[in-house]
């Protein structure tokens, strides 16, 4: 949901000391910006404590990171508008040290947020080139000035063959109602002796469906990796969704549709050709 931009002005003055848990406002506001502004830190989980020695929004987790996600964006992941969940600090830690980035290293971020992911990756010496759907969390990320490229634009559209190589990592937090076509799609991105690691819905490790079945027996085939986060590791960004961490080693000839297993296929397709 977007923030307004009286509210929005309020959580940015250099009065607002948003600080651990806690959003303190210390200057008046009239009634009805309060109650705007209130609106907001309510429904991202905080509450207001009065007392004389607290006097602010009190929230159950470490706020600051997350909301300056959400005010570099101008928006926040409403409880009746679920869509962006911003990847706290401890998820993010988790995806790095699983990626093993080292000075140099290509990185592709899709669905890319307002860069929870890619500074951090940019500042252990990766070379990140991100991709956003959203205009706002575009200029965000632009702002940031982590990332070698940012390219606006749904993930999904990009033809992976556009890019002259595989980026030796995929790290990704997708959308999680459209999780697996996400990974599949970067697939296509990643060098075939590059790895991927994504965070994903829980629900991957039990639905049923033809997709999900089909995309467990690729992580089997891969000897992928599927990796429980601690519950409410996103409860920060607004949803109580269990969540892991799918972590993908490729290799040349391997199983993974990566970006030069598509380039193959022309020339494989080739050979049943009628003369």
């Amino acid at each position: 949901m977007q923030i307004p931009g009286d509210v929005l002005a309020v959580l940015t003055d250099d009065r607002t000391i948003i600080s651990g848990d806690r959003v303190q406002i210390p200057f008046h506001l009239d009634d009805l910006l309060y109650m705007r502004v209130n609106r907001m830190l309510v429904d991202v989980g905080g509450r207001w404590d009065g007392r004389k020695a607290v006097r602010a929004h009190v929230f159950p987790f470490h706020v600051e990171s997350f909301l300056t996600a959400c005010l570099a964006a101008g928006e926040w992941p409403s409880t009746y508008d679920r869509a962006w969940y911003p990847s706290p600090p401890p998820v993010v830690h988790e995806v790095l040290e699983h990626a093993g980035i080292q000075p140099g290293t290509t990185v592709l971020e899709p669905s890319a947020g307002t860069g929870s992911i890619a500074g951090p990756a940019t500042g252990r010496g990766g070379i990140v080139d991100c991709v956003e759907i959203d205009t706002r969390r575009v200029q965000a990320l632009r702002k940031q000035g982590a990332a070698r490229s940012v390219t606006e634009g749904d993930f999904l559209d990009l033809d992976p063959l556009a890019v002259e190589t595989g980026y030796r990592l995929v790290v990704m937090n997708p959308p999680f109602a459209t999780a697996i076509e996400h990974v599949m799609h970067a697939l296509g991105f990643m060098a075939d002796d590059g790895t991927l690691v994504a965070v994903m819905p829980e629900y991957i490790t039990w639905h049923t469906d033809r997709a999900t079945r089909e995309f467990r027996e690729l992580i089997a085939r891969a000897d992928g990796e599927i990796k429980p986060l601690p519950d409410n590791s996103f409860k920060v960004s607004g949803t109580q969704m269990r969540t892991v961490l799918v972590i993908l080693d490729g290799e040349p000839g391997g199983p993974l549709p990566t970006h030069g297993w598509l380039q193959r296929q022309p020339r494989q397709l080739d050979l049943f050709a009628i003369a």
